[in-house]
């Protein structure tokens, strides 16, 4: 089977940076051309046929809405926005997933076999979750022109870096201006701890606990000694102690 033909039309060089990490990953994937504006994307697939277009949808000049009435008739849309109050008009438009940014590259994947099934012909449901209007999130300055939304059960630890934090998720990092204290007073205080001066974590992210140590993903954080009594207490929910 001949991979599918992409292109990205995304206004943010980041994430076109990260669509291409993606796509470089996925063999049956060829990525062709990346846009950071619509116009040039409508003139280019109309004369040169895609099977597939990674879609942001808060462009200048055109969006990506006004976009999708342009796609040739058998090109496959996938919406890649911050925002999912489009999600409804998107899939009017015949968009085939929608990917609500920051998106790990397992959701990626998916998409991009939903895709290869539907050219193939076969049923192909969309993956669950499109949409995750109840989930919590949190808005965050990255740089200075970018604001990143961070769904909160995907923060596993947030570290202090003096006047600024390291938010981990388990698929990047984000570098935020604030303090750790100011950072953890915003998180709900049933789902996140200080362990330390230096570290806040996610509870349900704690795989053990091992003396002053918490196992979260592949690493080890250190639990500082005037923690430790609250941390194990709330952790272990009294047991073990």
């Amino acid at each position: 089977m001949k991979p599918l033909k992409a292109i990205i039309v995304d206004d943010e060089p980041l994430a076109i940076n990260i669509l291409k990490n993606y796509s470089d990953q996925i063999q049956e994937l060829q990525l062709e051309r990346t846009f950071t504006n619509a116009v040039e994307a409508s003139l280019y697939q109309q004369s040169h046929p895609v099977d597939l277009i990674f879609l942001d949808i808060n462009m200048p000049r055109l969006n990506g809405l006004e976009f999708m009435k342009t796609v040739q008739k058998d090109t496959m849309v996938v919406i890649t926005t911050a925002y999912k109050e489009y999600a409804v008009k998107s899939y009017e438009l015949e968009a085939i997933d929608y990917l609500l940014k920051p998106f790990p590259f397992s959701r990626f994947m998916q998409t991009v076999n939903r895709a290869i099934a539907l050219r193939c012909g076969k049923y192909a449901p969309a993956p669950e979750s499109n949409i995750e209007k109840d989930k919590e999130s949190i808005f965050v300055k990255v740089d200075k022109k970018r604001i990143q939304k961070i769904y909160l059960d995907q923060i596993m630890v947030v570290e202090s870096l003096k006047d600024y934090i390291r938010i981990r998720t388990a698929d990047t990092s984000y570098i935020v201006h604030t303090t750790l204290g100011s950072f953890t007073e915003e998180l709900p205080a049933t789902k996140f701890i200080r362990i330390h001066r230096s570290y806040s974590v996610s509870i349900d992210k704690v795989e053990a606990v091992e003396g002053n140590m918490l196992h979260i993903g592949n690493e080890r954080y250190t639990i500082g000694r005037s923690y430790l009594s609250e941390v194990k207490e709330r952790i272990l929910d009294g047991q073990f102690m």
